[in-house]
């Protein structure tokens, strides 16, 4: 295991985290166990609900103890997505509402909510699953990934197609964004701007155009891959090969396929 070093500005970190969901309760539970956490006890199964009673250990005691836990599980995690070389992880964490009070529990399960991201603005679900009131609260995380990447030089228009000078190496946070971020010039070059960038902007693919591969009517080669083999075969196109979207064909059997164009004349089959 790598660990990654206390929170603070811009830890060093040699992989990044993996999906939340392999948080380790254990890790959590010794915290909070070591927090003194002595709280009232809320209604029914509140979900981030202020209680009433005894404020002697607020909620924001809650996300001190857990923090170091689940910095610890991120840690434990590395080993499944390893980084781009030179890449380093900051986790930044939100608070919770200082008026909650929760009941005392014997064992509480951290979770990734279904359709948080592992990577950037997120958060981490911490539930009482062993305690006199299940209780259930929310804690917000911002995770950094940083690492070089491509950034613009000079302000460029929409439009404007991408040369070598256009771009420079720089440190950005590749989780800012769901989109891609470019790292390599090759990528880049003879691509056409969507939108106009300012100085210094990171170049990620929706910046981009979209690639016309080819046009209705044409023939493509169809290239089908899967684990130890590979075949390939002609077809004509049915609509416009765009980048990134699927576009049907037709066999010279009559057989209607969809497919992705990923080359000049040239699709996929999809899995």
């Amino acid at each position: 295991m790598i660990p990654c070093p206390a929170l603070s500005a811009r830890p060093p970190c040699r992989r990044a985290p993996a999906l939340l969901r392999v948080l380790r309760p254990a890790l959590v539970v010794a915290a909070l166990g070591t927090a003194g956490l002595v709280t009232a006890a809320a209604a029914g199964d509140a979900v981030g609900s202020p209680a009433q009673a005894n404020p002697a250990a607020p909620a924001a005691d809650l996300a001190t103890a857990a923090l170091g836990s689940i910095q610890q599980a991120l840690a434990a995690a590395q080993r499944e997505q390893p980084l781009p070389a030179g890449a380093r992880v900051e986790v930044v964490p939100g608070t919770l509402d200082a008026r909650l009070r929760l009941a005392p529990c014997r064992r509480i399960e951290p979770y990734l909510p279904a359709g948080s991201r592992a990577w950037g603005r997120t958060r981490v679900g911490l539930r009482c699953i062993d305690g006199p009131v299940r209780w259930n609260v929310y804690l917000p995380l911002t995770v950094h990934v940083w690492a070089p990447a491509l950034v613009s030089t000079t302000a460029l228009p929409a439009g404007h197609v991408l040369s070598a000078a256009d771009l420079r190496s720089a440190e950005v946070d590749l989780a800012e964004r769901p989109a891609r971020a470019y790292r390599t010039p090759a990528e880049l070059i003879g691509r056409s701007l969507a939108v106009a960038l300012p100085a210094g902007a990171t170049l990620r693919s929706d910046l981009l155009r979209l690639r016309q591969w080819f046009q209705a009517g044409d023939r493509v080669t169809v290239v089908a891959q899967g684990r130890g083999y590979s075949v390939s075969g002609e077809a004509q196109a049915l609509g416009n090969g765009i980048e990134g979207q699927n576009v049907r064909l037709r066999t010279d059997s009559g057989r209607i396929l969809t497919a992705r164009p990923v080359a000049e004349r040239r699709v996929e089959l999809l899995p």
